[in-house]
């Protein structure tokens, strides 16, 4: 029965550390690029998109399109860093708790 008791214990710090990860992530600010930089933008670790940055060599009415593809191309590399992000620091804790790296949560 103790071994219940501190698999609970355990389950239970696990849990509150893995929310406080969560909650720590969710404020970062994640730069994305694309275009050699010329489109950049930031999420956050929720995937919000806060800002984005343009090289005016790009605003040219003709090549819209080439734009509009490297606008969509930074956010999207934004929102893989943050999911990278958060996969790692999830391994970490996992890690520090002494619990497999591919173990499924149950939040």
């Amino acid at each position: 029965m103790t071994n219940i008791a501190q698999m609970m214990q355990k389950a239970q710090k696990f849990k509150q550390k893995m929310q406080e990860m969560q909650d720590r992530v969710k404020e970062m600010d994640i730069p994305g690029a694309a275009g050699g930089g010329l489109v950049s933008c930031v999420v956050t670790g929720s995937y919000e998109l806060k800002s984005i940055k343009i090289d005016p060599s790009l605003v040219k009415p003709e090549e819209t399109d080439v734009l509009e593809d490297l606008i969509v191309a930074a956010v999207n590399d934004a929102r893989a860093q943050a999911e990278r992000i958060m996969t790692g620091e999830t391994q970490k804790l996992m890690a520090e708790m002494g619990l497999p790296p591919n173990m499924e949560l149950p939040f």
